[in-house]
C-alpha cells in the first residue's frame, strides 16, 4: 500500500508537477492536499506543455485517479476552466474527485487579498491577489464556505450572510470600498453546483479504502517547504501547510500511511514574490540564470528571482518533511558555466551557521558561504544514466547529494517527460 508524498524543497516552482507525473503513470491516485490556484506546475507531455493550476498533474495519466482534497481552497471558476482546457486537448477529467470538506473562494475573499495587500504598501507580501490566504482565514475564522454547502441554499445562503456582516464592514469603513452584496455571491456560487455535484465525495474514506485495497496514491504538495506557513520565511509564506505533515490533515489520512516522502530541488534555487532569499543574483547573472532557465510563474507569469543552490535550505527541508528521497531539476540550465557556486554555510553578523538559524531576523540578514564547483559545456539532455553525465556534471551531483542529507533518486536534465535520469525507484 505505498503511499508517497511529493514536495517542494525550496520556495516552489521546483518541477513537482514533473515529478508527479512521472509517479503517475505507476500509481493510481494523485491528491493535492493543500493550497489553491496561486501556484502552477507545468508539465510537458510528448513535447506538449500543459499548465496545471488546481488540479493535481496525475489527470494528465491515463487511468489515474486525481483528488483535490479537503486542505484545498477552490476557485469553482478556474476549476472548470481547467477542466474545459484540458477536455478541448483531448484529456479525460472526468475521473476527477473533490472533497465536500474543501473550501470554496468567494469573491470577496478576492476582493480582499487585493485590498489589504495595496494597503500594506511597502510592507506587502507579495500575494497573488486570489483570494487564497482570506479564505484560509475564513477557514480558521470558522465563517468559510465548504463544497458541501453548494448544495444546501439555506445553509450556503446564511453562511455566506454572515461572512459578509464582518466583511462589508471592513471594507466600507476601513478600505473605503463598497459593501459586497450577499445575494450576488450565493448566485456566482450555486451556478457551479450542479456541475460540481457528480464529482464530490468522501475523499478521505475513498483514499484510506484505496490504501487498504493495496493502491498507490501519491500525494502533491503546492507551494514548498521555505513557505509552508509554520515551517517558511514567515511572514512571507503561503497560507497552508507544504510541507509532509500537511497530508495528513489536507487529505485525511494518518502518518503512519506514508511509505515515502519525495522532495523536488532545481539544480539552483528560484523565488516569486518577497522575503528573504540569500543566494539571490542581482543583475547579469541573475537575467541569464532567469532566462536559461524560463523563470517566469506558471500561475502569474510573474519573474522569478534567480540565485545557486543552497545546501542549507535542503538540509532544513530534509530534516523538516524527514525526506527518503531528492528529485534534483534542470540541471540542464547551469550547462556552459566555468564554476557553479554552492552555499554551504550561511554568515549572519560574524557567525558562520551551517545550518538554518531559527532567528528569521538572522536569516533576513544571511550572507552565503560559497563552495565553486566544477562545470561542463557538454549537452546532458540526451543523459539517461548519471554515466552518461560529464564528470563535472556526475560530481555536481553527487556533492549536492552529500551535502543535502538524503540521496538523489532522479536527475532532469529537460522539459520533456522522458528527460530524467533515474537513479533509484521512487516508489517502495
Amino acid at each position: 500500500m505505498p503511499a508517497v508524498v511529493v514536495l517542494g524543497a525550496q520556495w516552489g516552482d521546483e518541477g513537482k508537477g514533473k515529478a508527479t507525473d512521472q509517479l503517475g503513470s505507476e500509481t493510481d491516485y494523485v491528491v493535492k492536499f493543500n493550497g489553491g490556484n496561486n501556484a502552477g506546475h507545468t508539465v510537458v507531455v510528448d513535447g506538449e506543455h500543459f499548465a496545471l493550476h488546481l488540479l493535481p498533474s496525475g489527470i494528465l495519466s491515463p487511468g489515474v485517479v486525481p483528488v483535490i482534497g479537503n486542505g484545498v481552497v477552490i476557485d469553482l471558476e478556474v476549476l472548470f476552466r481547467e477542466i474545459d482546457d484540458l477536455t478541448a486537448r483531448g484529456v479525460d477529467a472526468s475521473r476527477l474527485l473533490v472533497s465536500s470538506n474543501a473550501h470554496v473562494i468567494a469573491a470577496y475573499n478576492r476582493t480582499m487579498d487585493r485590498v489589504v495587500e495595496r494597503f500594506l504598501g511597502a510592507r506587502k507580501i507579495g500575494t497573488t491577489g486570489r483570494g487564497i490566504g482570506p479564505t484560509y482565514a475564513d477557514k480558521i475564522n470558522r465563517i468559510g464556505i465548504r463544497v458541501q454547502d453548494l448544495f444546501d441554499t439555506d445553509i450556503l445562503t446564511q453562511k455566506v450572510a454572515g461572512a459578509l456582516a464582518q466583511k462589508n464592514a471592513t471594507l466600507v469603513k476601513v478600505y473605503n470600498r463598497r459593501a459586497v452584496p450577499a445575494d450576488e455571491i450565493v448566485e456566482d456560487l450555486l451556478r457551479y453546483a450542479e456541475r460540481l455535484r457528480p464529482m464530490v465525495a468522501d475523499t478521505s474514506r475513498v483514499l484510506n479504502d484505496a490504501l487498504d485495497a493495496g493502491r498507490t496514491v501519491v500525494f502533491e504538495a503546492g507551494q514548498a517547504t521555505m513557505l509552508d506557513v509554520d515551517h517558511g520565511t514567515y511572514p512571507f509564506v503561503t497560507s497552508s501547510s507544504a510541507t509532509a505533515g500537511g497530508v495528513c490533515t489536507g487529505s485525511g489520512i494518518g502518518p503512519t500511511r506514508i511509505d515515502r516522502v519525495v522532495g523536488v530541488a532545481k539544480a539552483y534555487t528560484t523565488r516569486v514574490g518577497e522575503g528573504p532569499f540569500p543566494t539571490e543574483l542581482h543583475g547579469e547573472e541573475g537575467d541569464w540564470l532567469r532566462e536559461a532557465g524560463g523563470e517566469y510563474g506558471t500561475t502569474t507569469g510573474r519573474p522569478r528571482r534567480c540565485g545557486w543552490y543552497d545546501s542549507v535550505v535542503t538540509r532544513y527541508s530534509t530534516r523538516i518533511n524527514g525526506l527518503t528521497d531528492l528529485v534534483l531539476t534542470k540541471l540542464d540550465v547551469l550547462t556552459g558555466l566555468e564554476k557553479i557556486p554552492v552555499a554551504v554555510a550561511y554568515e549572519v553578523d560574524g557567525r558562520r551557521l551551517d545550518e538554518m538559524p531559527d532567528s528569521q531576523s538572522d536569516f533576513h540578514h544571511a550572507r552565503p558561504v560559497y563552495e565553486h564547483l566544477e562545470g561542463w559545456e557538454e549537452d546532458i539532455t540526451g543523459a539517461r544514466a548519471l554515466s552518461d553525465l560529464p564528470p563535472a556534471a556526475q560530481r555536481y551531483v553527487t556533492t549536492l547529494e552529500e551535502m543535502s542529507g538524503t540521496r538523489i533518486s532522479a536527475v532532469g536534465v529537460g522539459a520533456g517527460r522522458e528527460a530524467t535520469i533515474v537513479r533509484h525507484a521512487l516508489l517502495p
